[in-house]
């Protein structure tokens, strides 16, 4: 996890969720937030939901966490989150804010503090055991 003190300046980023909402990053200021990108095609992403599902339903009063699907096809991603039952809203990508996308591999997670600065970003599989650790660091502070 990045310092405290080396964390880059606080994000603020708008997603559009599926549906037509608009989130706000700056909107949950004094929560630590959890940024998804997947896939309904990543492998990967389909081993690591089930975790991210828990810890979404276990940390839902302390932490805001979005999806962000990186699918061509929005078709499949309803379905997709009622077979996962994922807890938290679906949004669109947003250029602003993604990385080029070399280098950008799913599942990649980012994980910002209260203050919307990165504390962390996952690239690939990221273990429930992990976030949980890490989450609570960030609630501590």
């Amino acid at each position: 996890m990045t310092p405290e003190a080396k964390r880059p300046a606080a994000a603020n980023f708008q997603l559009k969720i599926m549906g037509g909402d608009e989130w706000n990053i700056s909107d949950h200021r004094g929560r630590v937030v959890l940024v998804n990108y997947w896939a309904t095609w990543c492998g990967p992403c389909r081993v690591e939901m089930p975790g991210l599902v828990s810890f979404a339903n276990e940390f839902k009063d302390r932490v805001a966490v979005i999806g962000v699907t990186m699918d061509e096809d929005l078709t499949k991603v309803a379905p997709f989150a009622a077979e996962y039952s994922i807890p938290y809203p679906m949004a669109l990508p947003n250029n602003e804010v993604l990385p080029s996308a070399e280098g950008f591999p799913l599942p990649t997670t980012m994980l910002y503090d209260k203050n919307g600065r990165l504390a962390k970003k996952y690239t690939g599989i990221v273990l429930e055991s992990t976030l949980r650790s890490d989450t609570k660091s960030l609630l501590a502070e």
